[in-house]
């Protein structure tokens, strides 16, 4: 007996019903919880640290981030219920949309602090290069998935720089040194994770040392500045950390009372006066970190760090159960670019990094940062709950 139109429609929608729930299934509610754990404790620490930023507005930040987080939030769902396939598929789109996000900040972006990062969009503010984080990882995946079988070939390590050099430069010159080492820590990640020839990769690290070379010490020294002025005072305060406490060493030093006064339990809210009295620079975005130790001690510091370490731990574990080459380049890059931005806006606090601006992940005020690292975050979710271990495939 032949089926009916009806009777084919319910065995499809049975089919897709079974398929969503195996997925939902093999969701790791471990890392459901490291993730929600993350922004809630970021939420928290901004409601404290801002109570008294604006006066007779104790949530004028906070009201913000709970938004961006809940844009965050469907960012996160939508990009997990989407097939990883068709981030494949239409990677050169998803390229072509950060290059134009790019492109357009010299153009119409707004101006702060000596840098042009942002684009205005109503009342909303965004900045490109934060979105271009999730879609230049999307697009450099889907160009090795496209060279599987080329992959250790000099053209196609040659075509990942390139696709790599075009939007790292439009973002050094905004200028914006911080987001650009992330972008190079990603890619340097997915060739790593692709599998790129050991050969391959030291003439990587040779070409990334000389260039470091030519842009701190020779080109400067031939009167050719690549670097912006703060860029520089940055640079030799962290390798002389004592040689201007009152200029270019300011946010560093007082980034080192504020963690040591916090202690082991902190001060509190209430007594954190290197926050409330405005002696830490920043403490509800680049230096938030500093200002969670001095108000929660020792221990708060160690809690979040804790929560960044079991996403870190369940994203690695995704990427060994990954089904698939491409599945596991785009968990190999998000959770390092994760792990690069904890490392680098953490250390600049305490001094063992240099000061480049990198907001940390899911905790510092930004409606930019918090939406696309929920979204990346998302990618991943997506990938771990679709591989099927049994057969080494995604579903």
């Amino acid at each position: 007996m032949l089926d009916t139109p009806n009777t084919t429609v319910t065995r499809v929608r049975t089919t897709h019903e079974l398929h969503v729930g195996a997925m939902l299934r093999r969701l790791d509610w471990l890392l459901i919880a490291g993730i929600a754990g993350l922004v809630i404790y970021g939420l928290k620490a901004v409601a404290d640290i801002t109570a008294n930023a604006v006066p007779g507005d104790p949530r004028y930040y906070l009201a913000r981030q709970e938004l961006y987080a809940v844009i965050g939030t469907i960012g996160f769902v939508v990009a997990a219920a989407l097939n990883p396939d068709l981030y494949r598929r239409y990677w050169r789109i998803l390229y072509a949309l950060a290059i134009a996000g790019l492109v357009l900040v010299p153009l119409l972006g707004v101006a702060k602090r000596g840098s042009r990062r942002w684009l205005d969009i109503g009342s909303f503010q965004f900045q490109p290069s934060e979105f271009g984080k999730v879609l230049l990882v999307l697009a450099l995946a889907g160009f090795l998935a496209d060279r599987r079988r080329a992959l250790s070939d000099a053209r196609t390590v040659a075509g990942v720089l390139v696709l790599f050099a075009i939007p790292t430069a439009l973002v050094f010159f905004q200028p914006d040194l911080g987001t650009a080492l992330v972008y190079a820590a990603m890619t340097s990640a997915i060739l790593l994770v692709a599998g790129t020839r050991w050969s391959h990769l030291a003439v990587l690290t040779a070409i990334a040392t000389t260039v470091s070379v030519l842009v701190l010490w020779v080109l400067p020294a031939l009167g050719v500045n690549v670097l912006a002025t703060y860029q520089k005072e940055r640079l030799t305060g962290f390798i002389h950390p004592s040689s201007d406490p009152q200029g270019a060493t300011y946010n560093v030093s007082q980034s080192k009372i504020a963690l040591g006064a916090g202690g082991l339990h902190g001060r509190g809210k209430a007594s954190a006066t290197q926050s409330n009295l405005g002696f830490l620079p920043e403490p509800n975005t680049d230096f938030i970190f500093p200002a969670i130790g001095e108000q929660q001690g020792f221990i708060g510091c160690v809690a979040l760090l804790g929560l960044y370490l079991l996403v870190v731990w369940r994203g690695m574990r995704a990427l060994v159960n990954a089904g698939d080459g491409y599945s596991a380049v785009l968990v190999g890059g998000i959770v390092f670019a994760l792990v690069f931005q904890v490392f680098v806006n953490a250390g600049m606090t305490m001094g063992i990094a240099p000061v480049t601006g990198i907001p940390l992940p899911l905790v510092s005020v930004g409606g930019s940062s918090m939406i696309a690292n929920l979204a990346a975050l998302g990618v991943l979710v997506g990938i771990q709950m679709r591989a099927d271990r049994s057969s080494g495939r995604l579903l």
